[in-house]
This record gives structure tokens, sequence and C-alpha cells, in this order.
């Protein structure tokens, strides 16, 4: 089968490997299609902190059943996508029913090699029932699972003032279903590119630059309440400890994307809110559900997520064209030729 290596930062390449053998609680997946995030990005380019090269990419996957095992609900050519955080079911988080934090998690297409190849064998527990989805939709779960899941983390109510920094697809998957909640969002970035699309093609009306006004512009946005709730999905420890400052006082903050070092608050200022600060990690077969359902309702706009499309074998030209057009890209997905 064809597989894309990622040899090393900036070196991709195309090989044959063998067919995986699947395991008797496994099963087999004709991979149709790969989303692309930020993830795959960081291993591009060397600025992934737990991933080994070489390493097969791709954690946001689509496909249509091979193999399952005997008694399985999946049958063979049923629509499925892929949760990719592979738990270990028996440490402190997994007993607590959050294997999305497992202690010893195994994510595809980091710890382990992921679905930018023909065939992939997985756990039965990590396959998703995609049935009545296109591959395309399909392979969209993952990371508006993602938001759904920060959203069904925080207190969130009807007519709560909600402000969501960073307008990338997991701020854009997190301003959705806060808006699916009855929420009133406002979206920040630095990037007014991403914010004209979310206004134009995504419907959000309040959309504001960062800037060095920020803090007044929002204030002056909500007549010096500022937000009930604030959801970072930056990725940047600078915007996240400024995150503070624009929180209601008896707010939440959660803090849904990630960053290396360490993130300060001042005291006072966490205190005098009587904050409450949440981290939202990953996703649960729950929040893959929720997405779903919220897509056969017709309530995702999903034809204006799905921004590029590329064929899998063109991913060493691709990749540094869709990094360089950054801006302008909410969800490319990929697929093998001949793949419908």
């Amino acid at each position: 089968m064809k597989a894309v290596v990622c040899e090393y930062p900036g070196q991709l390449r195309i090989v044959e490997r063998p067919a995986p053998h699947r395991a008797d609680d496994d099963v087999l997946v004709r991979i149709g299609r790969v989303g692309l995030c930020g993830t795959d990005f960081h291993i591009f380019t060397g600025q992934h902190p737990f991933l080994a090269y070489p390493r097969v990419m791709g954690h946001e996957l689509s496909g249509e059943v091979v193999a399952a095992p005997a008694g399985s609900p999946f049958r063979h050519g049923q629509t499925v996508s892929i949760n990719p955080y592979l738990a270990c079911g028996t440490c402190v988080a997994c007993r607590k029913r959050k294997p999305n934090a497992c202690v010893n998690i195994s994510v595809l297409g980091v710890h382990a090699d992921g679905g930018m190849c023909e065939l992939l064998s997985v756990p039965q527990s990590a396959v998703i029932d995609a049935t009545g989805l296109t591959l395309d939709q399909a392979a969209m779960l993952e990371f508006l699972a993602i938001g759904a899941h920060a959203v069904g983390r925080s207190t969130i109510r009807p007519g709560d003032a909600v402000l969501v920094a960073g307008a990338g697809p997991i701020g854009i998957a997190v301003a959705l279903f806060a808006r699916l909640d009855g929420a009133n969002v406002t979206l920040v970035d630095k990037r007014e590119t991403r914010l004209a699309y979310a206004r134009d093609r995504l419907g959000f009306d309040n959309v504001v630059p960062a800037g060095p006004d920020l803090s007044a512009v929002l204030s002056d946005r909500t007549q010096g309440d500022l937000f009930d709730i604030v959801f970072d999905a930056t990725g940047s420890v600078e915007a996240m400890a400024q995150s503070l400052d624009h929180l209601a006082h008896g707010g939440e903050l959660v803090l849904v994307g990630v960053a290396p070092g360490d993130l300060v608050f001042p005291d006072p200022e966490f205190h005098k809110r009587e904050s409450r600060v949440l981290a939202s990690r990953n996703a649960l077969k729950a929040d893959f559900e929720r997405v779903i359902a919220a897509i056969k309702a017709g309530k995702l706009p999903l034809d204006a997520l799905h921004t590029h499309s590329f064929p899998i074998e063109e991913m060493s030209d691709r990749l540094p064209q869709l990094m360089a057009g950054a801006d302008h890209v909410l969800k490319a997905i990929g697929s093998f030729r001949g793949r419908s």
C-alpha cells in the first residue's frame, strides 16, 4: 500500500509498505480522506515536541470498513471516522472516564503512525460510525469534536457573552458550538483575512482584529462587562496570558490551544474575578456523536469550512503551499487518486 512518510523535518516521501495486519479486536479501514491541521504543519517543520521521525502523519481521518471482528457493529463498506486518541484504558484518567486525558495516550499521526496511507488497522473502540455522511464530512469530525468538547467543558448558557480568541479551525469549531448553544459569540484574531472569512462565509458578525488596543475595544463593545466565557484557541502563551483581561467578574476561561512555556496570571486580577480556569484536551466519543448529530440536522456550514482539496500523492508540494497560504486555508482535505 502507499503511505506518505515524513522522514525528517521538511522531507515527505511516498513509499510502498505492506498492508497492516488486523489484530483480533481491530477494524481494518481503507482510508478515504485525511484532513490537515496545525499538528501536521508542526511535524513537517520539526516543531512538534512529542514526535520521533520517520512518521506517517494524519489524524483527521475517514474511510470505509474493509474487515471487522466477528460480532462487530461495523460492516464491510461502512463509512467511518476514527478517534485518533488511543487510550490505555487502565490509568487514573481512563478510570475516571476521561480517555482524552489518558496518561499513556497514543495519538495516531504523532506517537504512532497515522492515516496518511491506504489502509489502517485501529482498535474497534476508536472507530466512529459515520453512516449517512460523505467521506469529506466524516474527515471533519475530529477537529469539530475538539470544539464541541471545549464548549461542553464550560458552563455555557443561552445569551452568554462569549469570546473566542483564535479564528483558525479549532477556534471556529469552538465558535460554532458556542453559537449552537445560544451564546453571543465574538471572534478575535490577528489575521484579518480569517476574521473576514468567518464574518462573510460563516455568519459571525462580531469580529475584532487583535491589536494593542484590544482590551479597550472589547470593554467598549460590552459596556465594560467583558465576557462571561473566554475560549482561547490561539496556541500562544502571550495571548493566553492576556485572555484574563477579557474575562468578566465571575467568568470562566477555557484554554483550548496548547503552547510550550509557563502560563502566568496576575493573582489580584485572577482572584478579584473569582475566575474559573479550565483546560480542554482532545475529544470524547460523545463529542464526535454531537458533531454527527449537528451535521445531520444541517446546523454546521461544512461546505464553507472545507476550503481546499488535493491529491495525497502531491503532498510534498501541496503541504508547503498550504502552509504559506494558511491565512486562506480553513480545512484542507486530501485523498488518494481514484478514491471517490
